[in-house]
């Protein structure tokens, strides 16, 4: 592996962390893969692994961790990411976030790596303010159903920032909002995986509370590119920048356009809104134009037909 272009990436079998895993590989860097395989999968590196630029490694960031080259970047993804799967795991989401986090700005320092954390829209929790701008402080449950996510990552947030403030390293934030495409798991639990499967198969699309809740969708592959954009940008150690897309669609919108798309006969059933759920989720994306020159560029009805496709394969 090169050295100076070796780069490791926490949880890089998962859904986002195999296609920016991929996105490395084509740039020609060396890339580290951690992952417990609690969510990820290594049939989402099945390619990668038969790159000779590419070592996979099983392991759980906040154990002992092996011995590495010198690393150039640490992308920490390790997380689970889904309602369903840290509800399931809320012990493994909120030390992954915390320790996980220490963990490896620990080892940035040790390598003087560059260090990009990925946060979340959750950290703004049930929002007062639209869109979310970075300066939003957020209205979050701290004691919730989703506060094993949503504070651990405020924390990990918090981390990266005293690390800045009190070692020097070179870190950075972003804050992921809803993703989807390929690879993101049929049964992980969001909405979009979980209407266009409902759709595939016949059965009747959930939509919950009255469905006017509104999301922002970005595809897979505008989000990598944020977030190799946010690494590889010179003068940004402790910025912290939303990485999403601006279009707001409403879940009942999403469904009927769902429905259509895949030619289903399904029906669309109501169920009540789970706690917490947030009734707006949206970025201001502002930051991310003027400091990376990044805004997202595959539409909806783009993204959902190659996500479509991807589901009938699998």
């Amino acid at each position: 592996m090169d050295p100076q272009r070796t780069v490791l990436v926490t949880g890089g079998a998962g859904f986002i962390g195999s296609h920016l895993c991929d996105e490395l590989l084509a740039q020609k860097y060396s890339v580290i893969c951690f992952d417990s395989l609690i969510t990820g999968a290594k049939s989402n590196i099945s390619k990668a692994l038969t790159n000779p630029n590419f070592r996979f490694i099983e392991c759980d960031v906040t154990q002992e961790l092996p011995k590495l080259p010198k690393l150039s970047y640490i992308f920490h993804l390790a997380s689970p990411a889904s309602v369903i799967d840290y509800q399931a795991h809320p012990e493994e989401t909120a030390l992954v976030n915390s320790m996980g986090t220490i963990e490896m700005l620990k080892l940035a320092q040790e390598h003087q790596a560059r260090f990009l954390f990925t946060s979340t829209s959750e950290i703004y929790g049930d929002p007062l303010e639209h869109p979310q701008k970075e300066t939003y402080w957020g209205n979050v449950n701290t004691v919730g159903v989703r506060s094993c996510y949503d504070e651990s990552k405020r924390f990990g947030e918090t981390m990266t920032d005293l690390y800045v403030g009190k070692y020097g390293i070179d870190g950075r934030i972003v804050r992921i909002f809803n993703t989807y495409g390929p690879r993101m798991r049929k049964t992980d639990g969001r909405v979009i995986s979980n209407l266009v499967n409902q759709a595939l198969e016949g059965k009747p699309l959930t939509v919950y509370g009255d469905g006017l809740q509104t999301r922002s969708f970005c595809f897979v592959s505008d989000l990598v590119d944020g977030i190799m954009k946010m690494m590889v940008t010179d003068g940004l150690s402790g910025e912290v920048v939303n990485l999403g897309n601006p279009e707001e669609y409403t879940t009942l919108d999403l469904a009927r356009k769902v429905l259509s798309m895949t030619g289903s006969s399904s029906t669309i059933v109501f169920y009540p809104l789970p706690k917490d759920d947030p009734k707006m989720r949206c970025p201001d994306i502002s930051k991310a134009i003027q400091l990376l020159g990044w805004k997202p560029t595959v539409t909806l009805e783009e993204g959902l037909g190659k996500t479509i496709e991807y589901y009938k394969t699998v």
